[in-house]
């Protein structure tokens, strides 16, 4: 399909050829009778033909409830020489409040200075009490230990992929900015080749799998996150996908 003058719908059979030709990334991921994931970039300012893999891939994915015109989700994400830092919130409800209250959030993680996951949630708790609240997760990846540390109060879903087997991340009960517990203790998994993270919020359901999609990881981040999003969003909340992969 992808050469110039074949269509099985009698066109002129150019389109995915243009796409290819006038992007600086495209891949197609398709199956039958599931669908087809079509993604392409075009840079500002062309890349070199030959590039090295990048050492940290993150993409997220985030929509907001139909019907509104702001999403109540948001993510953050730093890299440094010393660490990864990711963020993933969900302000309390949908709508311009709710995507106050995760702005709030996203500005505290910013600012904060910290390197320990549940000292970043309470520093987000104290920094966002003036809003209507979230939920949320942080996640760190120190590259000199090699380890994951995560945090997280409410439910925003957390995934570590390795090899064929997933380890969730089991957040606290409460509500960042009202209550979150007395007692925060950052949870620890090692690294290993080809791990990834996840991270989602609840408009997306929760016994998310990706066995269905076969190969998928080979691709860029994107659309795995779009696949996820077409089969397990709920399309009746504000919905996220945040997903992280070290290249080390």
């Amino acid at each position: 399909m992808m050469a110039d003058g074949v269509s099985t719908k009698n066109t002129l059979g150019n389109g995915l050829g243009a796409m290819k030709r006038l992007s600086d990334v495209f891949q197609i991921y398709s199956q039958r009778d599931w669908g087809t994931i079509v993604l392409l970039r075009i840079f500002e300012k062309k890349l070199p033909h030959f590039r090295k893999a990048p050492k940290v891939e993150i993409r997220s994915l985030l929509i907001a409830k139909p019907g509104e015109l702001k999403c109540g989700d948001g993510f953050y994400s730093e890299i440094n020489s010393n660490y990864i830092k990711l963020f993933l919130g969900d302000g309390l409800g949908h709508g311009a409040e709710a995507a106050k209250a995760v702005e709030l959030a996203v500005e505290a993680v910013e600012k904060c200075t910290e390197e320990e996951p549940a000292e970043i949630i309470r520093y987000i708790h104290n920094y966002v009490k003036k809003s209507r609240g979230l939920v949320g997760t942080v996640a760190m990846f120190n590259i000199r230990e090699k380890k994951w540390r995560t945090c997280g109060v409410g439910n925003i879903l957390t995934k570590i992929n390795t090899a064929g087997t997933v380890k969730g991340y089991m957040s606290y009960n409460g509500i960042i900015g009202l209550n979150v517990p007395h007692t925060l203790n950052s949870q620890e998994t090692e690294y290993e080749k080809g791990q990834f993270l996840t991270m989602c919020s609840d408009g997306i359901k929760s016994r998310w799998e990706n066995f269905k999609h076969p190969s998928i990881v080979r691709y860029d981040l994107s659309i795995f996150s779009a696949a996820i999003l077409k089969d397990f969003g709920r399309y009746t909340d504000d919905m996220s996908v945040a997903m992280c992969k070290p290249n080390f």
